[in-house]
């Protein structure tokens, strides 16, 4: 694996070393990536959550929400469900359970040139019945053009089209139009999330479809780079929980326990494993976003394509130290937006917004927490001294 010194913030930059060695994912399960994240010592890619909080607090948390209407249109020529379908008094993973087993899937993609070679899972996004998963989860049969299948709780199994991918974000969404029965899934707010909370993963682990595991939220806002080349690079901006989840699970739902799915599962970290073995889940898992979810899955199914944020500057993510200062700026692209806003070689950048940043990757998802062209507040130590720049975002399609 290559170790460069520098994002070019226009494309993808392969992760640095890890600091253990990768378990391979056998070929029944869904391919795993690298991971770029100092603490963790394996990455594999899938992930889940769980969490703990009582009934009246649920409704203090969620109470005063009424999420103002039931649905959200989009340019996608359908709804987002967004009103909680779960009542608070009511609120248990039992009941997170039976609603959303209805909205969550089995993928399953040709791997190496096996049609059922990787497996994974997904959810129904909207009322058309598009369903998300995971890029790392097609991205095989995307390459190959292998075929795709769904297979939703009772064991029907029907085939699937690719809409659009993205790298970046490590998301896909999925058409199966001749999937009967599946539910439109109530989409929800990771910034409501607290530490602490109670979540709910449902997927498919090594393959067993309708599996539910529960847990707590560790923390957010979480920086992590998973993949194993610039080709498939991902920074994710993510929610950590400590679900015992396990391959297969990448791309299924992270939910609250008012039945809202508040991030797509997408990686674990492993304490051990290598060459031909394999550790399983250490309660370190990593989920997507639902609101970066969101924006992706829209732009994916009306374009096929998805646009990331860029400020066109160079910062090192080699040896990036979660206890560091900032993100040193190597280089910065003329005419980019770090250029007209004043960014210049050797500013440390410090805090993207309120986002606080120690580290390359941590300017890198702080970035891509935004939309091209929202300008953002970037605090940054040059020659000593700290000043605020506004940096107006330029956009890249993935």
């Amino acid at each position: 694996m290559t170790e460069p010194t520098s994002d070019p913030w226009g494309q993808p930059l392969p992760p640095a070393a890890p600091t253990g060695p990768v378990a391979p994912v056998p070929a029944p399960r869904a391919r795993p990536s690298g991971w770029v994240w100092p603490v963790v010592a394996v990455l594999g890619l899938l992930c889940g959550a769980v969490g703990g909080v009582g009934g009246a607090a649920l409704w203090d948390h969620y109470g005063s929400d009424d999420s103002s209407s039931a649905t959200t249109s989009y340019d996608g020529g359908s709804t987002i469900v967004q009103q909680a379908p779960i009542d608070p008094a009511d609120a248990s993973v039992v009941t997170v359970a039976q609603t959303l087993l209805p909205s969550t899937v089995q993928i399953v993609a040709e791997y190496g040139g096996q049609d059922a070679g990787a497996t994974g899972s997904g959810f129904v996004f909207d009322t058309a019945g598009h369903i998300i998963t995971n890029n790392h989860v097609v991205a095989a049969a995307a390459k190959d053009k292998g075929p795709v299948y769904v297979i939703d709780g009772e064991g029907t199994k029907v085939k699937a089209t690719i809409l659009g991918r993205s790298t970046v974000y490590d998301l896909a969404v999925l058409d199966a139009p001749k999937a009967k029965g599946l539910k439109a899934a109530s989409l929800g707010a990771s910034e409501a999330l607290r530490v602490g909370e109670q979540v709910v993963a449902i997927g498919s682990p090594l393959g067993l479809s309708s599996t539910v595991t529960s847990g707590i939220v560790s923390a957010l806002n979480r920086p992590v780079s998973t993949g194993d080349s610039a080709d498939d690079l991902s920074y994710i901006n993510a929610i950590q929980t400590d679900a015992a989840i396990n391959p297969g699970n990448s791309g299924g739902p992270l939910v609250n326990l008012l039945g809202q799915v508040v991030g797509v599962n997408s990686a674990i970290a492993t304490a051990g494993g290598s060459g031909s073995t394999e550790s399983g889940s250490i309660g370190v898992g990593f989920a997507i976003p639902i609101e970066q979810v969101k924006v992706t899955a829209q732009q994916l199914i009306s374009s096929g394509k998805a646009t990331y944020p860029i400020i066109g500057a160079k910062v090192s993510t080699v040896g990036d130290d979660p206890t560091g200062d900032g993100a040193e700026v190597i280089s910065v692209e003329p005419g980019s937006p770090a250029a007209k806003a004043g960014l210049a070689k050797g500013d440390l950048i410090t805090k993207v917004g309120d986002q606080v940043v120690r580290d390359g990757v941590g300017l890198i998802v702080a970035i891509r927490t935004h939309l091209p062209g929202q300008t953002v507040e970037v605090r940054v130590n040059s020659a000593g001294k700290d000043k605020v720049l506004k940096v107006t975002l330029a956009g890249q399609s993935d």
